[in-house]
């Protein structure tokens, strides 16, 4: 399928320059390079990355993704401390950090993430910063080490409807709405966010069906964009969905409780992540 006009966004492998040096020195990655994602440009420019910890390497083998499927290499225990020098080198006032799955660990990988939180806390503590975790197998425990971290708002993203859940391998409809369920029972003042994709074959009354189970999970906050497949040999698009249907799905989000919503073709659940916190716009 080709892109429609609202979908050719520029990527300036120029403008990526400085931010392309910082991560090499530190040794960092970024899902934004990963996933090949088409707001890199636009993010590095500005000086705004989402980091990748926990390595390149996935243990799931989800069809819609590009994060790489292979044996995962041993954790770098220097790695949050890389992370929290490249926070404060950037000076950024809201920080998301993801990971890849990691079934591999015995906490898959929470505590990492944990001691990424703490990190950052010690040498930039008026950072806000936003794990987007993994289902962690639905291990209660795991979610209690990052909970117990502190975060100003976790991220679990569903990614599609439930019907479709077949792309995302070794992944649980139920069991990722239990993963937000389980954040906002853990941390009560804690905000709890999400993130779909359109375009994969899903049905508008699918799509209601999530806001609403995504509500009844107590999720606050979502993101919803477009699928873009990485390559040919990924899930392939079914359908680029038009702005203003994104923009009508915001006011139906907004109408069901949710305190923040992006919507649009080119939203990613860490695209302007900043915003979706009243203190941070």
């Amino acid at each position: 399928m080709r892109k429609p006009e609202w979908l050719q966004k520029r990527v300036n492998p120029g403008e990526q320059a400085g931010m392309r040096a910082l991560l090499g020195e530190l040794r960092l990655n970024t899902v934004c390079r990963q996933a090949l994602c088409p707001n890199i440009s636009e993010c590095f420019r500005s000086g705004q990355a989402t980091f990748l910890i926990l390595g390149r390497r996935c243990t799931r083998h989800c069809s819609f993704c590009n994060v790489d499927k292979a044996q995962p290499l041993p954790v770098d225990s220097g790695e949050p401390a890389r992370v929290a020098e490249a926070v404060a080198r950037l000076r950024l006032s809201h920080v998301v950090i993801t990971s890849p799955t990691r079934d591999d660990l015995p906490d898959g990988g929470a505590s990492i993430h944990a001691a990424t939180v703490a990190a950052i806390r010690a040498v930039s503590p008026a950072t806000r910063i936003e794990p987007l975790i993994p289902d962690f197998q639905g291990d209660r425990h795991s979610l209690e080490i990052v909970m117990a971290s502190g975060p100003d708002i976790v991220a679990h993203n569903v990614e599609t409807v439930a019907r479709l859940y077949h792309i995302r391998s070794g992944a649980d409809y139920g069991r990722s709405l239990e993963v937000l369920r389980t954040c906002r029972d853990l941390s009560p003042k804690t905000p709890v966010k999400s993130g779909i994709m359109l375009g994969m074959g899903e049905a508008e009354d699918e799509v209601v069906q999530v806001l609403s189970d995504l509500r009844g999970a107590g999720c606050a906050y979502l993101s919803i964009g477009q699928y873009l497949a990485p390559s040919k040999n990924h899930y392939p698009v079914q359908e680029y969905v038009l702005p203003e249907v994104f923009e009508a799905l915001r006011e139906r989000a907004l109408g069901m409780g949710f305190l923040h919503v992006e919507s649009g073709p080119y939203v990613r659940s860490s695209y302007h992540a900043g915003k979706y916190l009243p203190e941070m716009t």
